[in-house]
């Protein structure tokens, strides 16, 4: 993996392939390697792939001090500054549950640092969660109160309305049977100027994402349709 110090961390990202940048970004408590299906996809379809460890995940969590508070707003600040570290040129982004978070942020906070984007499992807000993964993990925290379940239970708190300021176009996922409200994720599709929905049939949260040759397809039919 390479590293680049980026916001006082050791920051380790996965480069594979060559062509238009395509960023991909896990969840809450994973790491660059669920993406291994769809990194060897979309290099194949002929793009260069950047797959970040988030700050307190994988090798970026092992070669830094432990994180005591998360912040979905220093986590998209990280993924703007390695973006522009590299010198990427408006990006495509993928983020897969506090992945697709990490992205909107970014793009609401640096508008049009990206080309283009796609998100899946994704919630404005803590009441986006279903109800009952949100009790589940309640109870979890009250018996180990760790910074990553804090986060889920805290944010993200973002303003339906602002939605209204991403123009780029934006792919938004969600399995039928996921923890995101099925009405939150069709809410964000709507409110987005170039949102397009996709309910992925007989899916949860991350069985087509993690390793799944389904979100590298959508991804790349996405991808070309808008010509990237």
């Amino acid at each position: 993996m390479n590293v680049i110090s980026i916001n006082g961390f050791n920051f380790y990202y996965q480069k594979s392939g060559s062509g238009k940048p395509v960023i991909l970004v896990h969840g809450n408590g994973e790491d660059h390697t669920i993406f291994k299906t769809e990194m060897e996809q979309l290099v194949s379809a002929g793009y260069c792939v950047y797959a970040p460890d988030s700050r307190g995940h994988g090798k970026t969590g092992a070669d830094n001090p432990p994180v005591t508070a998360f912040h979905y707003a220093n986590m998209a600040d990280d993924i703007y500054q390695l973006i522009k570290a590299l010198n990427l040129e408006k990006p495509a982004y993928y983020g897969h549950s506090d992945g697709g978070i990490i992205g909107l942020l970014l793009e609401l906070r640096h508008p049009e640092t990206l080309g283009i984007m796609a998100v899946s499992g994704t919630n404005l807000s803590p009441e986006g969660l279903d109800e009952t993964f949100v009790a589940e993990c309640r109870k979890i925290y009250e018996k180990s109160p760790e910074p990553l379940t804090a986060l889920m239970l805290t944010e993200p708190n973002i303003e339906l309305k602002e939605l209204e300021n991403i123009h780029i176009p934006v792919l938004v996922t969600a399995g039928e049977y996921d923890l995101i409200k099925e009405q939150e994720t069709k809410t964000i599709a709507e409110h987005l100027s170039k949102g397009k929905l996709i309910i992925v049939e007989n899916a949860d949260h991350g069985n087509y994402v993690v390793n799944s040759e389904i979100m590298g397809e959508l991804l790349i039919q996405f991808l070309a349709d808008n010509h990237y």
